[in-house]
């Protein structure tokens, strides 16, 4: 059986529904938010609030569901210090995530699948829908004083544990978790507080028991783990003549793309793209040096079956042509 981590209709909101105005991207000298609260994040994302857990029998667990637009321009989504999850009740959608000043990773996702993050940094997402159903997501915040203390009575100490970031995850489990706690937003009622307080403690085990990394959060923020990192470079390594593959790359160290891309700038300084091209270069400049092999067959050794392509590379990345390297 797979890992979790591998692979109805809603009452209406008891506030008004109201369109929430994208947010603006942060401008150059701006004051940009980077930090926001659960109920503040809301007026960061374009859509209406189709249902929202306002009763005080909700006090572990604070939940919305939203119907998101179609298309979603990128915005600077701020960090929540709650852990957060986004669970896609209806609707797909190509959901593409950065950290600021990255590249763009994109995530097919389809009903069931789910976000997970408690990251200390904003990054910026943006989205499209697929087909006819509409793009509706649930977003869930548990309590910090709650998740604290489920942490302390699973791990016995008193430092709360650090979730990993999942984004696009399966996870049949949860997904039932999430169902109950959609069903019990729905009733007429306003809750049970004795389910909703079980419910929650139930998803905080989970996700401990699933998702918690080893480590503190500024260690997990550093930087790729040394032996993923030897491992993704052996990988770009002997893939230099095969076109950059993200996916394929991530999928070798065991982490979704957004996250080992995130992971991996900070443990090098570039992105993986940017990295797989600096080596392809350094190859060539290496096999111009040491061999008597044509600029085109160098070329095509480092992955380039055009010579233009590849001396227009090679130039911006050395300063020069690779028959003037050859020569220097």
């Amino acid at each position: 059986m797979a890992s979790p981590e591998e692979k109805g209709a809603v009452r209406p909101s008891r506030r008004a529904e109201r369109a929430v105005p994208p947010a603006r991207a942060p401008e150059t000298g701006g004051q940009a938010r980077d930090r926001t609260s659960p109920r503040g994040l809301e007026h960061f994302i374009a859509g209406r609030t189709l249902a929202s857990s306002d009763s005080p029998a909700w006090a572990d667990l604070l939940v919305k569901v939203y119907s998101r637009q179609s298309h979603q321009e990128p915005f600077l989504v701020p960090a929540v210090p709650e852990p957060f999850v986004v669970w896609i009740v209806s609707g797909e959608a190509i959901i593409e995530e950065r950290e600021l000043g990255g590249d763009w990773v994109a995530c097919h996702v389809r009903v069931g699948d789910f976000f997970l993050t408690r990251t200390p940094s904003p990054y910026e997402m943006r989205w499209r829908a697929i087909g006819a159903d509409p793009f509706q997501v649930m977003h869930l915040y548990l309590s910090i004083p709650l998740f604290e203390r489920v942490g302390r009575e699973m791990l016995g100490h008193p430092v709360p544990p650090v979730l990993r970031d999942v984004s696009g995850g399966t996870d049949p489990e949860l997904s039932h978790l999430l169902a109950l706690v959609r069903r019990e937003l729905g009733r007429d009622s306003a809750g049970s507080e004795l389910f909703v307080h079980g419910i929650a403690q139930a998803i905080a085990v989970h996700l401990i028991r699933h998702y918690a990394s080893q480590g503190t959060a500024d260690e997990r923020q550093a930087a790729l783990p040394r032996f993923k990192l030897r491992r993704a470079l052996a990988h770009l390594e002997a893939q230099l003549a095969e076109p950059f593959d993200l996916a394929r790359l991530a999928d070798a160290v065991g982490m979704s793309r957004f996250h080992f891309s995130r992971q991996f700038k900070r443990a090098t300084g570039l992105s993986p793209s940017r990295y797989f091209i600096r080596e392809r270069i350094a190859r060539a400049q290496q096999l111009l040096q040491e061999t008597d092999a044509s600029i085109i067959e160098i070329g095509m050794a480092v992955g380039y079956s055009s010579p233009g392509h590849f001396a227009q590379v090679f130039r911006r990345e050395t300063g020069v042509s690779p028959s003037h390297y050859r020569q220097g």
